[in-house]
Formats: C-alpha cells, structure tokens, sequence
C-alpha cells in the first residue's frame, strides 16, 4: 500500500461490529450459541408431528418462537461473517467463522422438520386456520414456503444436505474467498490486492490498463486449474441437488428463491440479448472513436473518456453528495441513510485481507444493516456508496416485517439501491456544465451497460456452463471458451479480446455463492428505470407509494409492488421501457458526437 492509499485509507470510515457482539470470544457469543441450541431442541422435542393438528392462533405461536431461534441464530452468523469479509487473512478469524457455521448448522438440524411439516400440510386446511388473524400475519411467508413444496425431500435427505454444506458447496466457496483474498498480483514493483489491481483497469493512463489486464489473466492463469476445480465441483454438487429434487434447469431455483416466474427471466434475457446492437454494441464503437483506437481491449472497457479528469472525492464530499440526493427526493429516506454515517456501520477503508467489491448486509432486524465498500474516490465509487446505501435504507425500513418476511427476493432487493444510485446521478447531472454532462452521461451508460448487457451475458455464461457440466467435467480451456463467446456476443464488434482475457470468468464471486444471481441486477436496472419514468411523468403520491414499498420487505411479490404505479413485469413490453432509457442517453451521445 502506498502512502497515498495509506493515508487516504486512514480518513475512511470502519464499521464498529460491537452492535452485534463484544468480541468472536465474548460471553455473549457463547451464550446465544449455547439458548439457541437449547431452544431448538425444545422446539422439535415440543411439535414435530403436531402442526396439522394445531388451531391457526397456536400454529401463529409457533411460528413466532421459531422466528425468534432464527434471529438469534442469524445474528451470530452475520457477526462472523462480516469479521471474515473484513479480513479474511486473519487466521483466528477464519476458524471463528467456521467454527460458527458448524454450531449453526448443527443447531439448524433440529429445526428442519418444521418448514417441512409445514409444507405437508394441506391447503384447504391451512386456508381455514388462515382465518385466524394471528396466523393471517405470516400468509406471504407461508405462500414463499409453499412454493418449494415440489421440490422438497424427505425429512432425513433434508437434513443430510443441510448438514453436508459445510463440506460441500460452503468448504468450496471458502476455499474461493480465502484464495482470493490472499492472492498477490505483482504490478510495477509492489504486490497488490485483486481488487486494488482491478482497479488499474479504469486508469487514464493505457499502458497501466494493459499491464493490470495481463498481470490479473496472468496471476489467474497460474491458478486456473483451482479455480476450475472449484467451479466444476460446484456446478456438479448443483446438478446432483437439482436431479432430487426435480428443478427443471440449473436456473430454477434461483427463480423460485426470487419468487419469479422462469417465463419473466427468459423475457428479460431475450429483451437484453435482442437489444445488444442498439445498446453495447453502438455505445463502444463510439467509445473507440473517442479514444482515437481501431479496436477496443478488454482493459479498455472502463476507461475514462478524453477530459475526464475524474478527480478524487473525498469521503465527505461523497456522503453529502449522496444524502443530498436522497433528501431532495424524501428528507425521510435521507433521515434513514444518514443514520449509517452518524453510527458506524460502513466500512470503506482499502485494507489487505478485506473482501473486494461492495455489499449490503442487513444483519438481523433487532440490529441494523452494514455496508462495506473499497474506496478509491472515484465517481463510479460514489454511485457503488449511492447503490449500498439504498440496500441499506431498504433493510432498516424492511425490518419491522421480522425475520422471515423483511428480506426480498433478489429481483427486488435491487430496487432500492438502483434507485438511490438514479437518484444520485440526476442530481450531479442536473447541476453539472453541458461538457461535464456528457461525460456524466458517458459513465452512466457504461454503469448500466455493466449492470445490464454485462451481467446478462454472465447469466448466459452461467447457463451455458451449467448446461455443458451435465455432460462431464469441463476444462479450463472449454469454461474459457464459453466465458469468451459470451463476451464477444455482448460487446460487439468494437472489441478483440486478447487470450489472457479468457480467464477473467474465474474471478467472479457470484458464480461461487449465488449461482444465477446475476440476472437480478438487469432486472433491478430495467425495473427501476421503468419506476423512474414513472417518477419523472408525475405519479401522484409517488414518494409515498414508493417508501411503502420499501416497507412491505419480502411481503409482497413484484406484482403487487408494481401494480399501484402501473406497470407489470410480466408484460413483455415491460424490460423494452427500461432499455429504452439506456437507449435514449446513448442517443443524446450520439447527437452530441
């Protein structure tokens, strides 16, 4: 780390995780761990067997105490969590993280029967104990439960894969983060971190762009084999799940984890693909001729525009920036964001061992959320501080929904945060001079062309992955080649993509963790921008209406989050209204030159 870096790390905020526990080796710890264990026993011992027979008031009861082991076993499992995302290098850590997924799981053995249970019971005589106004309340989790009630197992099955996770997919995925995070990358005389070395792609200066590509194609090059391993084991362990239980492609549960129909997703990656041409593939054509090159690079994709200074902003300058945004939409959605600021719940700081990227986690609801974020000050990281933050406002106002019903699908969980980022970028670009908004709009394009045609070409990618893995292992050189017809489908004809770039797949973590998660950002961009044209027509009661749909958390599904402003995702229509907004800014830069 240089002194630069060092001191500007220094001046960052770091999140005080005292709000959950004192210490991994506190008493407190310890003895959430050791309630909840009791408290799980009892609950199994007290109505495995019994909830058919249970009125609706005392079935509500019971959800009410499982709910209270959940959150109390989530709190736990968040707090090491997030000590692991924040330095992963750290070796006591890392057994205390593992050390807490073990007792969890273990824990969470007893309580498996209950969604089971619930699942067996039947419709017509759940409906009639609905009646009752105390269960009535847990009706939209009961209907998510019930979606899975094809593909649930028997009670033993169940819980052997439960219990098998910490040796299968989450010993994998560890083994994906721990690598990571401990890679060093060696670029122009130091060793940096992945993230700080990704970072050089959006240099002003080429040559640095050019030799952090080659030097991130080379350090992954070297462990390509790792990481295929991984990716194969993973997608297999996939396929042998979905086969019991009956998913009928790779991508089907992700969808029903979404609560969103299959149709909806094909319409979205069909809307996407099909518009490629007048979105990625005019807009980097464009970007060629403005750097004055025949042909783009991959490490050209993030490159600043001719006269884009993009000068460091600092922290302050970043938070004022975004709450100033927030508040001229709602001083109430502003009033929740600042309270992440006024306490310490983000952390910015660049630090070894930290988890790269940015996120969200919203903790239990008792607590807060907390957000962690890389920091480099610049302008696409005051969107990313834009975007986190409305994930955040969205969990604290989701919270009082409880446990089981203030999480959204991922289809909806971004909606805040692209809202708050839209929210932020037509603020500064209302204020900024005719040549700063062109290159304002330069980079917003680009966010979403990342946010849309990137991360539907990683579905597809994923897709087509997941599909070719059902016949037999895959070779580094096949995932490759997959990784690079994809991305010479999405971005066009203005690119050639060097051999290292065929290796770039491997270092994406959303192939690890959450297979087939990435459509959701294209569905949250394209659904925002709907919601936004909407804004900008004059709906009435808009803020209103859109704070309550905040609230409702995972209550309500995207059709009865929409329906009060007019729109309908199922619509095929619907994903064109959002990509037209894309369209339409590369058509003001277009007219401009």
């Amino acid at each position: 780390m240089n002194d630069a870096t060092a001191a500007q790390t220094e001046s960052l905020p770091a999140w005080d995780l005292t709000d959950l526990y004192p210490s991994p080796d506190s008493k407190e710890v310890a003895a959430d761990l050791t309630w909840a264990e009791r408290q799980a026993k009892a609950f199994a011992q007290a109505h495995a067997g019994t909830l058919a027979s249970l009125s609706g008031a005392a079935l509500a009861t019971v959800i009410a105490e499982y709910e209270r082991i959940q959150e109390r076993l989530g709190r736990v499992a968040s707090y090491a969590q997030l000590l692991f995302a924040g330095d992963s290098n750290d070796a006591a850590i890392g057994r205390f993280y593992q050390t807490v997924n073990e007792r969890v799981t273990a824990i969470g053995s007893d309580l498996i029967f209950f969604a089971l249970e619930m699942n067996r019971i039947d419709d017509t005589v759940l409906e009639n104990k609905l009646a009752d106004p105390a269960l009535a309340r847990y009706r939209p989790w009961l209907r998510d439960l019930r979606v899975f009630r094809p593909h649930q197992l028997s009670d033993d099955l169940e819980k052997l894969t439960h219990e098998r996770d910490l040796t299968a997919s989450a010993a994998w995925s560890r083994l994906f983060d721990e690598t990571i995070a401990a890679m060093r990358i060696k670029f122009d005389g130091e060793d940096l971190t992945v993230s700080a070395t990704l970072n050089k792609l959006s240099d002003r200066d080429r040559s640095v762009r050019e030799a952090a590509g080659k030097a991130i194609g080379s350090a992954f090059g070297d462990n390509i084999r790792l990481f295929s391993l991984i990716t194969n084991t993973l997608a297999k362990d996939k396929e042998i799940e979905d086969t019991w239980r009956r998913y009928p492609r790779p991508g089907s549960y992700r969808n029903r984890a979404n609560m969103v129909e299959d149709g909806v997703v094909d319409a979205l990656a069909t809307a996407v693909r099909q518009s490629y041409p007048r979105l990625s593939h005019r807009y980097y054509q464009m970007k060629a001729k403005w750097l004055g090159l025949p042909k783009l690079q991959h490490w050209d994709r993030n490159a600043p525009l001719p006269n884009d200074d993009d000068r460091l902003i600092e922290w302050p300058d970043a938070t004022r920036q975004v709450l100033d945004a927030y508040g001229a939409f709602s001083p109430e959605l502003a009033s929740v964001g600042r309270r992440f600021f006024d306490n310490a719940w983000i952390d910015a700081r660049l630090t070894p061992g930290k988890s790269g990227g940015a996120f969200a986690h919203p903790t239990v609801p008792s607590v807060h959320p907390y957000l962690l974020l890389n920091y480099h000050g610049k302008t696409r990281d005051v969107m990313t501080l834009a975007h986190e933050l409305g994930h955040g406002v969205h969990q604290v106002l989701a919270g009082p929904q409880g446990a089981l019903m203030s999480g959204t699908p991922l289809t909806l969980a971004e909606t805040a945060s692209v809202f708050g980022e839209m929210l932020t970028f037509r603020s500064l670009l209302d204020s900024a001079k005719p040549a700063q908004r062109r290159l304002m709009l330069a980079a917003k394009t680009e966010d979403m062309l990342n946010t849309v045609v990137r991360q539907v070409a990683f579905y597809q990618f994923e897709t087509l992955l997941h599909d070719e893995r059902r016949s037999g292992e895959l070779l580094p050189e096949r995932i490759g080649e997959l990784w690079m017809q994809v991305q010479t489908e999405s971005l066009g004809p203005a690119f050639e993509f060097t051999p290292e770039y065929s290796v770039f797949w491997s270092y994406v973590p959303h192939f690890i963790h959450s297979p087939f998660y990435v459509y959701a950002y294209a569905f949250g961009d394209c659904l925002v921008n709907a919601l936004y044209s909407v804004f900008q027509g004059g709906h009435p009661g808009f803020q209103a209406k859109y704070l309550d749909m905040l609230r409702a958390g995972g209550t309500k599904r995207h059709k009865e989050l929409l329906a009060p402003f007019g729109l309908d995702a199922s619509d095929p229509a619907f994903w064109n209204k959002g990509l037209d907004v894309i369209s339409g800014f590369i058509d003001e830069l277009e007219v401009g030159g």
